[in-house]
């Protein structure tokens, strides 16, 4: 009986350990394929500031067009860009981002890639299906404007907002970028600085 014992308590702790190791296991091929869903659309979102299309033409495959929000103008300020990120395209001061404060309840001044929840960022709804939704605003849903393929097996496609940032003589646009594992609590998020104006 005692030998019993021990054996089932043996077999009782292999399989927890089994299934701890599982579950660590299948977290963390959940956040690879966040990271890797989320680096898919900061890549979506440098090609979406390279695109250079006329007015009203849309890209292979994408849903909605840039237009005339295409080629930013060098040094000049862009168009099309604004506080409200209109189709992922945020613009602040440098004032607002030097008093940016995460930790105030409420945040004060809030950039656009912080959560959307009670911390006032810009993140969409993630709905544009068709070009009736192009004037949304918040962030980019991969494909949107470039006509990259969705990525599949992951809850919720991944978006990206892009910022207009100019210190000085400086212009460099930051490109924040989230991504979604295939449990929709598993969430990754990256940025870029990527300069498409040099001279």
């Amino acid at each position: 009986m005692l030998f019993l014992l021990i054996i089932t308590i043996a077999a009782s702790f292999g399989i927890r350990r089994a299934t701890l190791s599982e579950g660590i296991t299948r977290n963390q091929l959940d956040y690879e394929i966040s990271r890797q869903a989320a680096e898919a659309a900061l890549r979506d979102g440098e090609r979406d500031l390279l695109l250079v299309l006329a007015s009203g033409t849309t890209a292979p495959g994408a849903i909605c067009a840039r237009g005339d929000e295409r080629p930013i103008p060098e040094r000049t300020g862009p168009p099309h860009f604004g506080d409200d990120c209109p189709r992922g395209q945020c613009r602040f001061p440098l004032a607002y981002y030097d008093t940016s404060n995460y930790t105030n309840a409420p945040p004060t001044n809030p950039q656009p890639w912080w959560p959307t929840t009670n911390k006032g960022g810009q993140w969409g709804d993630n709905t544009v299906d068709d070009a009736a939704d192009c004037a949304f605003k918040g962030a980019v849903p991969i494909g949107t404007f470039t006509g990259t393929p969705t990525i599949r097996g992951v809850a919720r496609q991944p978006e990206y907002l892009m910022e207009y940032l100019a210190r000085g003589d400086d212009v460099v646009m930051r490109i924040t970028a989230r991504g979604f594992g295939a449990d929709i609590r598993t969430e990754t998020v990256v940025q870029s600085y990527f300069r498409p104006f040099l001279k």
